[in-house]
């Protein structure tokens, strides 16, 4: 078995125009006061992060891990989410998935797609210039509309879907296996790949690719009322990155899964810090470490309630109370009977 990682935090919902969360170096700094131990960094902030430098500069990336290793921190991963999210969208969507693009590329969904597929593919060769082994992304969702069957969904159009997200994806997978590097997939809400079923249409779309991985994340897991152990036991050899966020779903006789339109405060299910919510993370932590996970467990924080430096501070207390240090012996090794091959064929009534 193999000692999880950590504690990591994903720097994008604490980027923001006031020091210390302005740049990279002073967001590193107050990180590591907190006890961090690793950053994942959102490519697409360039406050943070130049993500084409990183993909063909090989001192550019020695300079941000050595600003980083002063601090004690090291890169977890590179994130992706926003591209990965403009790979695959539905013309419904675009106008409000326009502001994750440069301002040049609106009202043109052809263009944005095409940036969007060069950003990935960039951040695959970033990775292997930091050293890295996967990339956090999107998947898109030309489907999401239909997700529930009213109007009767034509025979045939979730079929064509998936030909269509793999085919935009397979080129990409293809940059990734060259580059050695996992791409994973953050099943979620909002993309075609939102839970396990929707997961292996898109394997079975690409050929069951080796660099499609997953970003398990359990907070989306239980919003659904999806089981979210039993997801890792099903799935845990394509678990290549791990989202530590919390979540609780109350149901009322007002709203239940869907939400009722209501704001994040007043929904059923809502994300919380970690240790406010319902998610078991004692069965997630020994789940991921009983299948030999090493990767990183990185806090992504979102609440309605507390602030988020409370949630940071708290969330890194959070994971390493929750990290299992991997035993290197059996714990009954005290009654070892020391018996050799010729013992053991004595026992069973066997003669030499």
């Amino acid at each position: 078995m193999k000692t999880i990682q950590g504690p990591g935090l994903f720097l994008a919902q604490y980027v923001s125009d006031e020091a210390p969360f302005d740049s990279l170096p002073t967001l590193a700094e107050w990180a590591s006061k907190l006890g961090f131990k690793g950053v994942q960094i959102p490519t697409w902030d360039e406050r943070l992060f130049d993500l084409k430098r990183a993909a063909e500069d090989l001192d550019y990336c020695r300079s941000i891990q050595d600003m980083l290793s002063k601090h004690g921190l090291v890169i977890t991963e590179l994130s992706t989410h926003l591209q990965g999210q403009l790979v695959a969208v539905h013309p419904v969507y675009d106008d409000v998935f326009d502001g994750f693009a440069p301002p040049h590329l609106h009202g043109n969904p052809e263009a944005r797609q095409a940036w969007a597929v060069d950003q990935v593919k960039l951040a695959a060769r970033a990775s292997k210039n930091l050293g890295l082994k996967a990339v956090a992304t999107f998947s898109g969702a030309l489907l999401w509309p239909f997700l529930y069957p009213w109007p009767q969904r034509p025979a045939g159009l979730v079929e064509a879907g998936f030909e269509e997200l793999a085919k935009r994806w397979l080129p990409i997978l293809e940059v990734y296996d060259e580059a050695g590097i996992d791409l994973c997939y953050e099943i979620h809400p909002g993309e075609d790949l939102h839970d396990g079923a929707t997961f292996e249409r898109f394997l079975k779309a690409t050929n069951h690719h080796p660099r499609s991985c997953i970003l398990y994340d359990p907070s989306h897991f239980l919003l659904q009322q999806l089981d979210y152990l039993a997801f890792i036991d099903h799935f845990h050899d394509r678990i290549r990155m791990f989202h530590v966020k919390d979540a609780e779903f109350n149901p009322t006789a007002l709203q239940g899964v869907y939400g009722g339109y209501e704001s994040w405060i007043e929904r059923a299910g809502r994300f919380r810090s970690l240790g406010d919510g319902q998610v078991d993370f004692k069965g997630i932590f020994s789940r991921l470490t009983q299948y030999d996970f090493d990767g990183w467990a990185v806090i992504e924080w979102e609440c309605a309630m507390k602030h988020p430096e409370q949630g940071a501070a708290e969330g890194a207390r959070f994971v390493n109370e929750h990290i299992i240090r991997v035993t290197d012996r059996a714990f009954d090794d005290f009654a070892d009977a020391g018996v050799d091959d010729a013992g053991n064929r004595r026992l069973l009534g066997l003669k030499d």
